[in-house]
């Protein structure tokens, strides 16, 4: 479509990404593969490979998989907290990848400046704007802001309040704005409010290039939003991230792990960071459970608030042109000129 209003709102974007739309898809384990992240980056967007705790050799075919599919740009997300981040590290310079983000935890000043040396651009999530402050100080190129509506780990605060937060007050680098994000009409609020850009999952997760079983596509489909809830933390001894998923037999499974292992802790049979990492390796098995094997009962469904947008298996393009026509319409009614 003609894009009257689109190029100007989100340049800082696009010039940054080097993209002819500023909408990020988000690293999603045992989702965002070669495939789907070359075809979103064939479209346009922008293609984010998942990490997580793929082991470093497999990350380095990815890459590579990725490249040869593709040769728009596109990220690769590595999570601190993984088992194998350093030797993922060296993968992502070796190969010389343009864009790396961090997410999990706040990366390092040291982590930060390796990738940074190597001449790649390194862009973080942060969840409070004293941190984001501490992230710019150190050299990073952009911001993630994720808010609570996201699918996956979250944080406990709204996207629509993080926006105002950050985007009201830092200037010096792009921040790009995540959670919840379904339709057009919401990317152009926050592109009107200064935002670089948007990046989104769910929404991506029922495209046809996307490897996740059809199951786990149809459970999305039927899915609303209220559907899609955050699990609890039953005791702060035991700080369990909150995760966003579609309520199911596994969400019921978690809450059982958590409280078993509570009692084992307050008998002194497991230490926290034991206990922690069993929750943690508890996600990663149902997630694949989910997306790989098509298990909707037991598996996790993990998916944002936004899965209400999500109405049929639809190709990368058809998903983009429906974001990209309307934020463009929304830009045009705030102009006055519709």
């Amino acid at each position: 479509m003609q894009m009257k209003h689109l190029p100007a709102a989100w340049k800082r974007g696009t010039d940054f990404l080097g993209t002819r739309y500023a909408i990020l898809c988000g690293a999603m384990t045992w989702v965002s593969e070669p495939v789907l992240v070359s075809a979103i980056s064939n479209e346009g967007a922008f293609g984010v490979l998942a990490g997580g705790n793929t082991p470093p050799d497999l990350l380095a075919k990815g890459i590579a998989d990725t490249r040869a599919r593709t040769d728009k740009p596109f990220g690769v997300n590595l999570i601190t907290v993984a088992p194998a981040f350093r030797e993922q590290v060296d993968v992502v310079v070796g190969e010389k990848c343009p864009f790396v983000f961090f997410a999990g935890t706040i990366p390092s000043g040291k982590d930060i400046s390796r990738v940074k040396a190597a001449g790649l651009k390194v862009i973080c999530f942060a969840p409070t704007l004293p941190l984001a402050r501490r992230l710019i100080q150190q050299g990073i190129d952009a911001l993630v802001i994720e808010g609570n509506e996201a699918g996956g780990h979250v944080g406990p605060v709204a996207t629509s309040v993080l926006a105002q937060e950050f985007l009201l007050n830092i200037k010096e680098i792009p921040v790009f704005v995540a959670g919840g994000i379904g339709t057009g009409e919401m990317i152009a609020q926050y592109l009107s409010l200064g935002a670089a850009g948007v990046q989104l999952g769910t929404r991506f997760v029922a495209a046809e290039e996307c490897v996740a079983h059809p199951r786990f596509k149809e459970a999305l489909i039927r899915a609303a939003a209220r559907d899609a809830m955050p699990t609890a933390q039953f005791d702060p001894s035991l700080p369990a991230v909150p995760v966003r998923a579609i309520v199911n037999e596994g969400t019921r499974d978690f809450n059982r792990l958590q409280l078993s292992l509570l009692a084992e802790m307050k008998a002194g049979a497991i230490s926290r960071e034991d206990a922690m990492r069993k929750l943690e390796e508890f996600w990663i098995g149902a997630l694949r459970r989910a997306v790989v094997d098509g298990d909707v009962e037991r598996g996790s469904l993990m998916a944002g608030q936004s899965v209400a947008f999500v109405k049929k298996v639809q190709p990368v393009r058809e998903i983009i042109e429906e974001l990209v026509a309307g934020a463009e319409n929304a830009l045009a009614r705030i102009a006055g000129e519709a």
